[in-house]
């Protein structure tokens, strides 16, 4: 990943673990690789400082929004983990940039 390019993803499936209302702009958390997931080889859990589930990056044609990028793209571009930035939440999803 160039780090000059910013590069934006979709977070989603908040509603399964702490809700959406629970994102809000200017938060950060972080990108941490699922390896343990048997549904998606790329799967990135979004957590907390505590270490509480807040979502996933979305992977899927279906929920990366547009202008953003998925977890298949991002996943080889960092180790374990690398930290994101909230910028703004709709209704269902979150936008975050990572820094």
């Amino acid at each position: 990943m160039n780090p000059k390019k910013e590069t934006f993803i979709t977070i989603t499936g908040a509603d399964r673990f702490m809700g959406i209302e629970a994102l809000r702009p200017n938060q950060t958390l972080k990108l941490v690789k699922d390896i343990d997931n048997n549904y998606d080889d790329e799967s990135i859990k979004v957590i907390g400082e505590s270490g509480a589930t807040y979502g996933y990056v979305a992977n899927s044609v279906y929920s990366v929004a547009r202008g953003s990028h998925s977890a298949g793209y991002i996943y080889e571009t960092f180790e374990k983990e690398v930290d994101c930035k909230v910028l703004f939440v709709t209704n269902d999803i979150a936008i975050a940039q990572i820094l």
